[in-house]
This record gives structure tokens, C-alpha cells and sequence, in this order.
């Protein structure tokens, strides 16, 4: 990027956040310049131990803070949408940490008001900037497994502590929301939008799916399923079969190591990847299109596959696994 670093702002003081402070800290194209909380306190002492310049003591205000160009909303899944919107029309560029929203609808009208306010709109699914995601891709596109047949994912781990927000059925938590997500985006990137959706869920004591398992129609007779948990050992993995063979990604959301198996009959062949920060390259990558010199990784149309795609699996769950049409 060759103009000047795009000034952020972060709209809450979330855990996630410290998996994005260390790519401020180490680009050159990226200056966080605020910290939003709601208690001038709770922020204050937070910016302090992290560095960050700036501290303010409520959402609104760092919105109406001239000097930040952009926002990074990390606040619970069921206000992503609405301080997403609040950005936009404050003059904000945002990137929203996963999920936007579960409802499509919504997701249309943050878009709709990033549109008129000539701002850019992202959902923040990070793995989608990786060099691994990239080059699973390619080695998809390039027939390495011959045509697609079945696409399998599960990511999972234990939540503690039966305050997590992760668990609060009034902030939109539950495993398919937190994590799940993450299973039907990559199976969306490899294997096309999905025709229909089948979803069974285990409800925990608060009210929210502590487990959840899916399985998608795709295009060209593509099977998928996935699971995801909230009360589970720590796991993800992701594996694409074809008919002359089958991709598989060890980490292939929260990615420490970077590798893709290659399998065909009793030969695997490991392709290496580039270490690499995934929220690095996004908030750069997003930093990037702001100035116009690249396009945005992901907009309105997957944002709003994606929330079809979340709304048809939690109907078909909550409806004794019913199959949910979602042509047309």
C-alpha cells in the first residue's frame, strides 16, 4: 500500500481483539489510533497497557472521532449490524468481525447504508486472507482432486464460564454462530452456494446451540457436512474429496501452521505455505481497498449467502432437521 497508513478505531474491548493488535503494532500501513468502551475507565486502562494513543468511554464518541478512518466492531454477534450501520453513517469504513448476522435482511441494510455513505462494508472472516485459503483454492480450481464430491469440517472447543457471551442467547451466541460459521464459509468458498441445508443442534442449558451439525446440497451433486461445539476439545480440520483424490487443512481457521495435504491413493503429498498473520493481511487488505488500490476480498453478496445459509441451517434445526430449500 503506498499511501498513508488508514487511522483505525476499535469498537469495544473485546478478547478478539488481541489477536488484531499485534498486526498494528507490526504494519506500517495500519495506525490504530483509538479504543472504544463503554466505561471511560474500563478504556482508559486498556489503551494504557496496550499502547493504543487514544482512549474513549463510549461507542459514540469514538464515532465522532475525526481522526479515525475506520472501525473494527468487536462487540457481541447481536450488535454487529446495528454499530456497524452507526459507523457508516458516522463516516466510518468497517470491518466486522464474524458473524455480520444470521438475517439477511439485516446484512442488506448495512450494506445498503454503506453504499450511500460511499463506505466500505466487510465481514470479518480472517482466514479468507491467508495464503493457505488462496492456494486451497487454486489447487481446487485446478482439478488436484479431480471433481468435487464431499466437503467435511468441524471446528470446536470448550467455552468456560457460563457468563461467556459465546453462551448468551440475547447476544446471538451458540456454537453454529461463534464457529460453525466458519465450516459454512469455507464450504461456500470451495464448493459453490448451497441448494439446500439440514441442521440438527444440541441446546445447552442457556438457551443456545452448545453443539451443531449441518450438511449442505451444493452445486453438481456436492455433498458437505460440518459440525461445531462450544462443549468440545479443542479441533478443526477441513477436507475436500474429489474423484481422484481428496485436500485436507489441519488448521484451517485459526492458522499456526500453515500446510494442505494432498492425498491420492496411499501418496500425500504436503504443500507448503507462508507463515503468514491472517488479521494482518485482512485489516491490510481492507486498509488497501479504503485507499482504492485493491478490491475488498468480501462484500455484500457473500455476506448475504452467508446469513441465507446461517438462517436456513438454525430453521431446519429448530424444525426437527426439515430440509430448507435455499434456490430461488
Amino acid at each position: 500500500m503506498s499511501g498513508s497508513p488508514v487511522r483505525w478505531g476499535i469498537l469495544s474491548t473485546a478478547a478478539i481483539n488481541a489477536r488484531l493488535l499485534p498486526a498494528f503494532r507490526d504494519s506500517h500501513v495500519l495506525d490504530l489510533v483509538a479504543v472504544a468502551s463503554r466505561s471511560p475507565e474500563r478504556a482508559e486502562a486498556y489503551a494504557r497497557t496496550r499502547g493504543i494513543p487514544r482512549a474513549h468511554g463510549s461507542y459514540e464518541a469514538l464515532l465522532d472521532d475525526p481522526d479515525i478512518e475506520a472501525v473494527y466492531v468487536s462487540l457481541p454477534n447481536s450488535l454487529h449490524v446495528d454499530w456497524s450501520i452507526r459507523a457508516l453513517e458516522a463516516g466510518k469504513h468497517v470491518l466486522c468481525e464474524k458473524p455480520l448476522a444470521r438475517d439477511a435482511t439485516a446484512v442488506a441494510s448495512a450494506f445498503d447504508v454503506a453504499e450511500r455513505a460511499g463506505r466500505l462494508l466487510m465481514e470479518g472472516f480472517m482466514y479468507r486472507h491467508h495464503p493457505q485459503t488462496a492456494r486451497a483454492v487454486e489447487l481446487l480450481r485446478g482439478g488436484a482432486v479431480g471433481e468435487l464430491r464431499v466437503v467435511r469440517s468441524s471446528f470446536g472447543f470448550t467455552v468456560a464460564g457460563a457468563e461467556n457471551v459465546r453462551l448468551d442467547p440475547d447476544l446471538d451466541g451458540g456454537a453454529l454462530m461463534d464457529v460453525g460459521c466458519y465450516c459454512v464459509s469455507a464450504t461456500r468458498l470451495l464448493a459453490g452456494e448451497p441448494e439446500a441445508a439440514i441442521g440438527r443442534s444440541v441446546i445447552g442449558p442457556s438457551g443456545v446451540d452448545v453443539r451443531f451439525a449441518g450438511m449442505l446440497a451444493l452445486p453438481g451433486s456436492v455433498l458437505a457436512h460440518f459440525d461445531c461445539g462450544l462443549d468440545v476439545p479443542a479441533w478443526s480440520i477441513l477436507e475436500v474429496v474429489g474423484s481422484i483424490g481428496s485436500l485436507r487443512i489441519p488448521r484451517p481457521f485459526l492458522i499456526s501452521e500453515a500446510v494442505i495435504e494432498l492425498v491420492r491413493g496411499s501418496s500425500v503429498e504436503h504443500v507448503a505455505i507462508p507463515a503468514a498473520d491472517s488479521y494482518r493481511l485482512e485489516l491490510e487488505g481492507v486498509s488497501a481497498a479504503i485507499r482504492g488500490e485493491a478490491d475488498p476480498q468480501l462484500g455484500r453478496a457473500d455476506a448475504l449467502a452467508q446469513a441465507r445459509t446461517l438462517a436456513a441451517l438454525y430453521h431446519s434445526a429448530g424444525h426437527g432437521g426439515a430440509a430448507v430449500s435455499l434456490i430461488g
